[in-house]
């Protein structure tokens, strides 16, 4: 499998067809000439993906045999959950990648499992999506131009490496970064989930339900990620939550600052606090 060279067609699965796994089922048709096996649950989602093109056919979860690479677009429980129950239904050799917003979990969790049963798992996350969910949201170009995370284990083979590389490259993915799970779920923790949590805490105040005609560009963009698939992300949080809560602890004191100068009238510690924070943004944005 490790061999293998993403210029000749490779036979994909994907597993879970909702809004990742759609769009990344989509783009491997638009921008490849690999032949795509689709899983899910749900017989409408399959039908659907079919008269859409997303895939050549449908199959069972115990039906991937002939994959030489699968894509898991699952909760990360359930991925590790379906790994496992199915180990004995992938081909030898084949090359798993999980697409979860988290890493840690898998990572540890099926890494050594595969490498025992002659596999090869690799964690991933591309950092795309929007405010819906489920195949009718997908998009072949959600991964235009977008960063793909890959948190590959110690041995980790470097043919199965270079076949990602080049085949996210392929899909329009913007960058590929290498990392390991821990150091990406604790920016994820930044960069993502804490802001999921700010715009869903924000979003309950009683003002929100008033504030047609008072509202533009900063309301959008502060409560735009609030319209959140509940479900997904409660398990994410609680699959990260050291690293989240520590996010949470530190932005919750910098509010209390900003609470204290304002509530006191210091508006020389107020200033400074505005200030340090424009600065900081100038300085990333260079």
């Amino acid at each position: 499998m490790f061999g293998l060279k993403r210029e000749r067609t490779l036979c994909v699965g994907v597993v879970g067809l909702g809004l990742i796994g759609g769009s990344m089922a989509k783009a491997l048709k638009k921008y490849t000439g690999h032949l795509v096996y689709g899983c899910d649950i749900d017989e409408a989602t399959l039908s659907e993906a079919l008269a859409d093109g997303a895939i050549d056919e449908a199959v069972a979860e115990n039906d991937l045999s002939m994959c030489d690479l699968v894509f898991f677009a699952l909760y990360p429980q359930q991925t590790v959950a379906f790994v496992r129950e199915n180990i004995r239904q992938f081909r030898p050799g084949a090359l798993l990648v999980d697409l979860c917003g988290v890493k840690r979990f898998p990572v540890e969790n099926l890494t050594d499992f595969c490498a025992e049963n002659g596999l090869c798992f690799i964690g991933g996350h591309p950092m795309a999506g929007r405010e819906c969910w489920g195949f009718s949201g997908s998009d072949a170009d959600l991964y235009k131009g977008a960063s793909m995370i890959l948190t590959p284990g110690e041995h980790a083979p470097a043919p199965a490496l270079e076949l990602l590389e080049g085949l996210f490259a392929d899909l329009g993915f913007g960058s590929i970064t290498t990392t390991t799970p821990a150091a990406h779920d604790s920016m994820i923790a930044f960069t993502s989930q804490l802001a999921h949590v700010v715009s869903s805490a924000y979003i309950k105040s009683p003002r929100a339900r008033e504030h047609e005609g008072f509202s533009a560009g900063s309301y959008k963009d502060l409560t735009r990620v609030a319209k959140l698939n509940p479900q997904m992300w409660t398990e994410l949080f609680l699959e990260n939550a050291d690293d989240l809560v520590e996010e949470i602890d530190t932005i919750t004191a910098h509010l209390a600052e900003y609470r204290k100068a304002i509530a006191g009238n210091d508006a020389e510690t107020l200033f400074r606090l505005l200030d340090d924070g424009r600065r900081i943004k100038e300085e990333l944005d260079r």
